[in-house]
Parts: structure tokens; sequence; C-alpha cells
């Protein structure tokens, strides 16, 4: 039998998360609904509801902060994430991480497919795995395909960091934490990226700790 909180309708479950102020907690690993594909979205929410919501995962998001949201990450099973990179970098780490900045964007139902086989691997962390980072092979291009809070399709090409944000953010839609793609030898704790591992691309890391970049 589902726990209570699991049969609450999700309309309720988001009132009842919006009735505090500021930003919304975020769940951590280890928490069921982080590993259980998202329930697609289907009007679950009154428009007004969802604008509510929509504008709380960007409250959270910017507070955390990060460059992305899903609805899972605070509790809500609904295939909604959020984006949004300023991307205030080195114009090193800029161009090695093709990292360019993306406005604010919700999207609804996204799915994703590779564009071409080119993959990159770069060190990677999320809001529900606070303290750690470990890099990630991803495909460096993907063709996004979604709605936005609106109704309005979305059919786009992401490549470099973009493309990142996009994959990490659909796969916690599907249960899927980064730590399942990564190179578990890298994972470093923030104070070891800090200290050890900065650098604009992971090749030092991966000399020093045993594991190979596509």
């Amino acid at each position: 039998m589902a726990p209570p909180s699991d049969r609450t309708p999700l309309a309720e479950q988001v009132e009842e998360l919006l009735a505090a102020d500021g930003p919304l907690p975020i769940v951590a690993a280890g928490d069921p609904v982080l590993r259980r594909g998202a329930e697609p979205f289907d009007g679950q929410l009154e428009p007004a509801l969802l604008a509510r919501f929509v504008e709380a995962l960007r409250v959270t998001m910017h507070a955390a902060p990060g460059v992305g949201l899903a609805a899972p990450q605070v509790g809500v099973p609904l295939r909604i994430a959020v984006i949004e990179d300023p991307a205030p970098v080195p114009e090193e780490v800029r161009l090695a991480r093709g990292r360019a900045p993306q406005p604010f964007r919700v999207l609804v139902n996204p799915s994703y497919e590779p564009v071409g086989t080119a993959r990159a691997a770069f060190f990677e962390g999320c809001l529900s795995v606070p303290g750690w980072q470990a890099v990630v092979a991803r495909h460096a291009e993907v063709r996004l395909r979604a709605h936005d809070e609106r109704g309005r399709a979305v059919d786009e090409v992401f490549t470099g960091w973009p493309a990142r944000i996009v994959q990490h953010e659909t796969d916690h839609l599907d249960g899927i934490l980064y730590l399942d793609r990564a190179e578990l030898r890298s994972l470093s704790s923030n104070e070891a990226m800090a200290q050890r591992w900065a650098q604009p691309t992971p090749q030092e890391a991966a000399q020093a700790l045993g594991f190979e970049l596509p």
C-alpha cells in the first residue's frame, strides 16, 4: 500500500508545498520520488497553480543555486523542469565546456535524443546529491522535444553545456540521477574539486584517479 502522501492528489500536494513562503525544500538522494518515473503533465495543475509552482521552482533553483531543477527534486512526481544558466564563467571554461547563457525556460513533458555520436565528459553535480561531483560522459548535442508552461511546442537542438543541463534535468523525470551515468572513480567532494580539479576539463583528474575519458 502506498504511503498516505503518495495518495494525495498532486494539486493538493503542490498547494501544501506552496503554503510556505520562500524556496521549496529540495529532496535528497534516497527518497523514492527521485527513483520513480514522473507522471506526464496533463492538466493536473490548473493554469494559475501551475504558474505558481513554476515560479516556486525558479525561486528554489536560484536560491540553491543551480542551473536546473526538476519537479521530483521538490517531491512532486510530474514531468516538469526549469532551467536557466547565466554562465558567469571565465572564457577558458566557457570555450572548453561549450557553456553559453541560457534564459529561464520551463520544460513540460521533455524528452531528448542524441544528435550524432560525439560525447563530452565533465564534472557534474546535483542539488539532490549535495557536496559531491563526478565526471559524466554525455551526448555533446541533443534534440529536445517538450512543451512550455503555456502548452507551446518546443523542438530545439542544444549543444555543449546547455545540452548537458537538458539531459540532466530530463533524466530526473525518468528516475535517473547523474551518478547512474557517472565514472565513479571520479567521485570527488566539493572540497577536493576546489583544491584539485578546478581545471576547465577533467583530464588531470582522469590521469590521477584512474578513469578513462571518451
